[in-house]
């Protein structure tokens, strides 16, 4: 499989009373397995409209959007949205008891990432007692127990203060990579999309559309977000990067 997910020519445009904004103009690229792909880009450029077509949130006025058969999608959002009522256990098994998927394997994962990302003991916890980092693990283990192939990323780390951030990116990169997961990444932060993605992809000022795909090839053994930002090529990717970016706006 040398895909999971290819994006062709795709065009979109939000319509109002007031008129038509285009959004994205020409999108094409692809994903392939255990690939992280970063979408960077001057705000209202389109990048979290990329992850709602992708999802189905939105349908494409031209273009294609095709899957691999075997490939399912989760999403993350900016804010965990875990719901204070119920505890860290059930918020998690949400998704599962909505798809009618709670059984005794899924319980059985739900377990073992609970344990193996440290949560074991929060369980009966309600999120307010929760650090903004394990709120996090627990949303991302809310959307692993779907058992997605590809995971969409919109500014997961965004809500969390600069340390914790770092310290969380490092703990989600590390899960995805265990779990053998894809995924593509919104961020506004340029250090965060080297640091964490394979290739990144620069959009232009609305109407997005793709001015340039960098791969990112750090010369360190086990990278993590974190290490990645040691690596001596990175100041030369983020002045590419700013490069990029400041001609957008």
């Amino acid at each position: 499989m040398d895909q999971l997910l290819k994006i062709t020519e795709i065009d979109f445009s939000y319509h109002t009373l007031s008129g038509e904004t285009k959004a994205l103009n020409s999108i094409t690229f692809d994903v392939k397995p255990n690939e992280f792909v970063g979408i960077i880009g001057p705000s209202g450029s389109g990048k979290s409209t990329i992850l709602s077509l992708i999802f189905g949130l939105l349908t494409p006025e031209a273009g294609e959007i095709w899957l691999n058969n075997q490939t399912s999608i989760g999403y993350m959002l900016q804010k965990d949205h875990l719901l204070e009522w119920r505890t860290i256990y059930k918020n998690i098994t949400l998704g599962l008891e909505i798809n009618k998927q709670l059984t005794a394997e899924k319980k059985e994962l739900i377990e073992q990432m609970l344990s193996d990302y440290g949560l074991s003991g929060f369980k009966e916890a309600k999120p307010s007692q929760l650090s903004g980092g394990m709120r996090q693990r627990a949303a991302l283990i809310r959307t692993l127990a779907l058992q997605p192939e590809l995971l969409l990323l919109d500014e997961p780390f965004s809500a969390l203060d600069y340390q914790t951030r770092l310290s969380v990116a490092d703990d989600i990169f590390s899960i995805l990579k265990k779990e053998g997961k894809s995924a593509i990444m919104v961020t506004h932060d340029i250090s965060e999309a080297i640091s964490f993605c394979d290739r990144v992809l620069i959009l232009s000022k609305r109407p997005g559309t793709i001015k340039n795909i960098v791969p990112i090839v750090l010369s360190i053994d086990n990278k993590t977000p974190l290490a990645a930002r040691t690596a001596p090529e990175f100041r030369e990717y983020f002045n590419l990067l700013w490069g990029e970016l400041s001609v957008s706006e």
